[in-house]
């Protein structure tokens, strides 16, 4: 998911009632929220390498306490700056605090499974990638449902200030709790729905062809309506799904991409570094090759078909490229549509 929510998710977390036994807890539940993120550092290194590390170490179960540690340090700090003084006036409990801090880090791998580019939670051990395809990136329903859980308790205060009512030292509680509870049932609605989805594209065939596999993906705020990838022994079908009409392909706009042929030139390009990486991550993934005259040789295009939206130009921004001269050896990766070509030894 985008920032925003895990920052708002961290923050009811803390409101919800962790804070009543610690100090700091709401701001370091919502720091640790996010900080898994922080393997954003990577495209420093190159936007191949960031690919190759997003979602990994910091996304397991395993690199987490680190992130978690990282995130109290930090508290610490800032708790030391602003000479060991705290709101409530009670000094913070630092072991309970690293465990809250691994509570809503867990919370930030749970939304990231929500979502459909998935995570790899038992990194190193096992690099399988998982995700539950029900929540799309940015889903402005959790966004609006968080942020009243957080803001609404406020208003009332402010009111209960003005009628001169008794301030209550921890509020929120209620509203936070709503919130994350508001969340839940999103997602139970959207699971409902996706398995409505995919059991519709499962009862069809396409171009008298049985699919071997089916997925659907989801859309912001309606529930309703999925972007459906079927996959046959020789192409892909892709089709939009109205689940409230329990319809496939309504608008009759289904595309049929039929799987290229696998040539030396793909096959090079698929062994590289980044051909691995991508299909390691890629649940459809489709190549394209062409021939480039300057510098002589090959560019093998690939791409994820779930993220080839009918409607979506941006799609792009998550195709890798591999250049290949003419001995198929690679000589530049490429991930993203806006990045620059980079020299093989310099993404590992």
């Amino acid at each position: 998911m985008e920032p925003v929510t895990h920052f708002l998710t961290g923050a009811c977390l803390g409101r919800a009632g962790f804070n009543r036994s610690t100090a700091l807890a709401t701001a370091t539940m919502a720091l640790a929220a996010e900080a898994p993120d922080l393997d954003i550092i990577g495209q420093f290194h190159g936007r191949v390498f960031g690919f190759a590390h997003h979602r990994g170490f910091t996304h397991s179960f395993l690199g987490l306490p680190i992130v978690c540690a990282v995130v109290v340090l930090f508290m610490y700090g800032i708790w030391r700056l602003r000479g060991r003084k705290t709101r409530s006036g009670t000094p913070p409990r630092w072991g309970l605090l690293f465990l809250y801090a691994y509570i809503a880090g867990l919370s930030h791998i749970l939304l990231d499974f929500t979502n459909n580019y998935g995570v790899r939670p038992f990194w190193p051990f096992w690099e399988k990638w998982y995700s539950w395809d029900i929540v799309f990136i940015v889903e402005p329903v959790l966004l609006v449902v968080l942020f009243a859980g957080l803001l609404v308790p406020e208003f009332f205060a402010l009111i209960s200030d003005e009628i001169g009512g008794k301030r209550k030292r921890l509020k929120g509680r209620v509203g936070a709790v709503l919130a994350l509870v508001a969340v839940s049932a999103v997602w139970g609605i959207r699971d409902y729905e996706h398995r409505r989805a995919v059991a519709a594209l499962n009862s069809l065939t396409y171009e008298k062809a049985e699919a071997t596999r089916v997925s659907a993906y989801p859309y912001p705020v309606n529930p309703f309506r999925w972007y459906g990838v079927a996959e046959t022994q020789n192409f892909f079908a892709q089709t939009m799904v109205d689940t409230f009409a329990t319809e496939v392909d309504p608008d009759g706009k289904m595309r049929i991409r039929y799987k290229p042929e696998e040539t030396p030139v793909t096959l090079a390009a698929k062994k590289s570094e980044l051909g691995r990486v991508y299909l390691d991550w890629a649940q459809y993934p489709i190549t394209e090759s062409e021939s480039i005259e300057s510098p002589a040789g090959f560019v093998v295009s690939l791409r994820d078909l779930r993220y080839d939206y009918p409607e979506r130009a941006g799609a792009a921004s998550l195709s890798a490229r591999v250049r290949l001269d003419s001995n198929l050896r690679v000589t530049g990766q490429m991930f993203g549509f806006r990045s620059r070509w980079g020299q093989p030894s310099d993404e590992k």
